[in-house]
């Protein structure tokens, strides 16, 4: 598992008091970060290789400025191009928000998927979580 910890900003509260939800999937993406560095080592945009298809967001529960949360990321699926992460948002101890993305090696240049490297293969299994799989219609 990868994990993050956020400090909330005021900026994210709306009027209903509680973190927006537009400001879920943004922290989502950061705690993707260690897996973006497997993939491009420097972070570098001229290299970039991962490039999201799909995502899913299940709000659980409110999430409030002020308090620390932390992003909780795992591997749930390898595939031969493409990889899929269970995340989970959670604040005080709680699962506020869960969710999961898919993401491909691509290459810019070519405009093609490419298999992932046997070695960040390697990596991502040790972070597995299957058991994290969120249903989706």
């Amino acid at each position: 598992m990868f994990e993050k910890v956020i400090e909330p900003r005021v900026s994210e509260t709306d009027g209903a008091g509680h973190i927006n939800n537009t400001t879920i999937p943004i922290w989502f993406e950061s705690g993707r970060d260690e897996i973006f560095r497997l993939f491009t080592p420097d972070l570098s945009f001229s290299n970039w290789r991962c490039v999201i298809i799909k995502m899913n967001v299940e709000y659980v529960s409110q999430i409030f400025y002020g308090r620390p949360v932390t992003v909780q990321t795992w591997i749930s699926r390898v595939g031969n191009s493409s990889f899929e992460v269970y995340e989970e948002i959670q604040q005080d101890g709680k699962v506020c928000a869960k969710g999961n993305a898919t993401y491909v090696n691509f290459n810019f240049e070519t405009q093609k998927s490419e298999p992932i490297p046997e070695e960040i293969k390697g990596v991502m299994s040790e972070h597995l979580y299957e058991d994290k799989l969120i249903e989706t219609e």
